[in-house]
């Protein structure tokens, strides 16, 4: 049996392997590595993880992606409307190979994620429960570097959205990286669902609080209606239905408390306390 982890290049997935690796000491022949490109993946190779090529959308290619008893990581795509189908090529793959279960990284919230970003979670979790494949979901909140990745511009003209006094449940990627490995490996995972999110909750205004205190920088918090948030992001370059889906995420999502999580269920799982808001900016600002 190997522990397989797609999308393992990305952010999450290179955590992941780190976690499995260093963390939870899973013998690098037991981990197997999905990637598209496997020059993107030498470093992870060099390791002692085994890659196998494949590609979310080109079904073909997932057909040797999975043996029979792997325990599977489905790392959600990042293409936003495509996802649908590309997940449900990697399920179907998955049951046809025989795993043993399949682990998905879903979003807060699952069924009643009832803003844009959460349909496309909310079809994969009930392909998953269709195909009949033994399953853990990962309901993962949002990761602090969402917003941390954008000091540059958040220092430059502030901090913008359509939140209102909406609180996010953030931790950082790590720690849902750690939680990944912890039900990778652990027993008693099987047929379950995590509400995954950050011991404490914030507001877009205390973040911008936070970025102030400790850039030594006035940065302040500007609340939109989501029409006009939506044209901010067009203006920042973002296509049009992208810069909707991320407007609606603030009006419909954090501001009505759907990201504000506090299940306690990412805390428990990784065995700490999840990373406070103010260390993932603290390690931002040194660059």
């Amino acid at each position: 049996m190997s522990i397989v982890v797609t999308g393992a290049t990305g952010h999450l997935g290179r955590l992941v392997i780190d976690e499995l690796l260093a963390g939870a000491g899973v013998p690098a022949d037991r981990v197997v590595a999905v990637v598209r490109d496997a020059d993107k993946a030498a470093d992870i190779a060099a390791r002692g993880v085994e890659l196998r090529v494949a590609d979310y959308s080109a079904p073909a290619t997932l057909k040797g992606a999975f043996q029979e008893g792997d325990v599977v990581l489905l790392i959600s795509g990042s293409e936003v409307g495509q996802r649908v189908a590309q997940h449900a090529a990697v399920i179907d793959a998955a049951k046809e190979a025989g795993v043993a279960r399949l682990v998905y990284t879903g979003i807060l919230g699952g069924p009643a994620a009832d803003f844009a970003l959460g349909d496309e979670h909310k079809a994969t979790e009930r392909a998953l429960l269709d195909s009949g494949l033994t399953y853990t979901l990962l309901r993962n909140g949002w990761y602090t570097e969402n917003y941390t990745a954008q000091i540059p511009v958040h220092l430059e003209h502030g901090v913008v959205g359509s939140a209102g006094e909406g609180r996010v449940g953030s931790a950082a990627r790590g720690d849902f990286a750690a939680a990944a490995a912890a039900v990778l490996t652990g027993e008693g995972h099987e047929n379950k669902a995590y509400e995954l999110s950050g011991d404490h909750a914030w507001t877009l205004a205390e973040y911008a609080a936070e970025l102030s205190r400790q850039s030594g920088r006035t940065v302040t918090y500007t609340d939109l209606p989501e029409a006009a948030f939506a044209e901010v992001l067009v203006g920042a370059g973002l296509p049009a239905p992208v810069a909707a889906i991320f407007a609606d995420c603030d009006a419909n999502g954090i501001a009505p408390g759907l990201l504000e999580g506090g299940s306690g269920d990412l805390s428990r799982l990784i065995g700490r306390p999840t990373t406070p808001l103010a260390d993932t900016i603290a390690e931002a600002l040194k660059g």
